[in-house]
């Protein structure tokens, strides 16, 4: 959690990423004790915002942010949490907005530090079957969204934190073997992420679920990185950058 300077705002960024070997009830209580000073602060900061969110895995369904929160798993319900947690009384004339994020792509941390090692040795592939959808936005756009919606009066409500191409994982895997010069043509079995990262969000890797930015790009937010490719391209790229340095 961090204010905005000059007390103009505040972002949560509530979707930290969660350890592998860390079971679900670690993060209910603290997540939803952060919060409780919001609304007793927020009468004094006319543009706060909050960031959180979560939809079903679907092979088959399309969400906007104009769909329905899930409610099926431990961590959609927890994500609702975050968010109605940070719910203001109708009274109060502070602007709230929401960033329900895919997996964030950049060379410091999350996914792509993950798979690095694996990629680099020739050992990268799909997860499971790799025709799950993958909701993706490089670090440079998520970012930016959150700058977008601070800086404009305009945006309210929720935005999703995905880049507008829709992709699977298999197209993600093969984009960043390609701008690694690396071949990706050993996959991890399901069983194997059942193993290794949990039930709940093995789910969440092998299901997927295609969501677009209707929102976001209505409030007129111009994406720096659209497409997969160049998104990948720029993350190896830095890695290239800083391992030889």
């Amino acid at each position: 959690m961090c204010w905005i300077p000059k007390g103009d705002g505040l972002l949560d960024f509530s979707r930290t990423c969660m350890p592998a070997a860390s079971t679900p009830p670690n993060y209910w209580p603290s997540r939803s004790r952060r919060w409780q000073p919001l609304p007793e602060c927020s009468a004094s900061y006319p543009a706060l915002r909050f960031v959180a969110g979560y939809y079903r895995t679907s092979q088959t369904e399309t969400y906007t942010e104009d769909s329905p929160g899930g409610n099926h798993d431990y961590f959609s319900k927890l994500a609702a949490d975050w968010e109605a947690a940070s719910t203001l009384s109708p009274d109060c004339k502070v602007r709230r907005f929401i960033v329900r994020s895919g997996v964030v792509l950049g060379r410091t941390g999350g996914m792509i530090k993950q798979v690095y090692p694996p990629f680099f040795m020739g050992l990268g592939g799909p997860i499971g079957s790799g025709n799950q959808f993958f909701p993706w936005i490089h670090i440079e756009d998520i970012a930016g969204i959150f700058v977008h919606g601070v800086e404009s009066d305009k945006v309210h409500g929720v935005l999703n934190g995905v880049a507008p191409q829709i992709i699977t994982n298999k197209e993600f895997t093969q984009a960043l073997a390609r701008a690694m010069w690396r071949p990706a043509l050993i996959p991890l079995p399901a069983l194997a992420v059942d193993l290794v990262f949990g039930k709940e969000r093995a789910t969440m890797m092998l299901e997927g679920q295609r969501v677009i930015p209707k929102r976001t790009l209505e409030s007129g937010y111009e994406y720096v990185y659209p497409d997969i490719k160049d998104a990948c391209k720029e993350c190896a790229h830095l890695i290239i950058d800083s391992d030889e340095h």
